[in-house]
């Protein structure tokens, strides 16, 4: 149970990460750090859309479009974010068309390196509590 509370606390900070890092080197992408609720609420709500949506885009692509399946963590946050963006108290906003085919690149990849190197860092002390006890 623990490492499974671990495992989502990683996956939204991936994802707090992920966007962070897109609003501060991508123009056109901005967080609205006057409501930080409303990042709390975007982060939340990507990473919920994004763990729900992956699998489900992975069983579609792989069905309709195989060749399209090394894309399927960038198409889904593509679809995390455009969600995002359209819930009006989120916080986070695309103003240009180059943002749009950027951010779920960059977010993606902040995500993924992110998610394979969290762990490293956090189960590898649990690991050794466990052993110790």
């Amino acid at each position: 149970m623990i490492t499974f509370l671990i495992r989502a606390m990683i996956f939204v900070v991936s994802a707090a990460l992920g966007l962070i890092v897109a609003d501060l080197i991508l123009p056109g992408f901005h967080i609205d750090w006057t409501d930080w609720w409303g990042f709390v609420l975007a982060v939340v709500i990507f990473a919920v859309i994004q763990s729900v949506l992956a699998p489900w885009v992975f069983r579609l692509t792989r069905r309709h479009a195989a060749p399209l399946l090394g894309g399927i963590g960038i198409i889904s946050t593509f679809i995390a974010i455009l969600i995002v963006v359209l819930i009006p108290n989120a916080g986070v906003g695309i103003s240009e068309p180059l943002a749009w085919i950027l951010a779920p690149v960059i977010v993606w990849i902040i995500t993924a390196l992110a998610t394979w190197l969290l762990p490293m860092l956090f189960l590898k002390r649990e690991v050794a509590q466990r052993r110790a006890d």
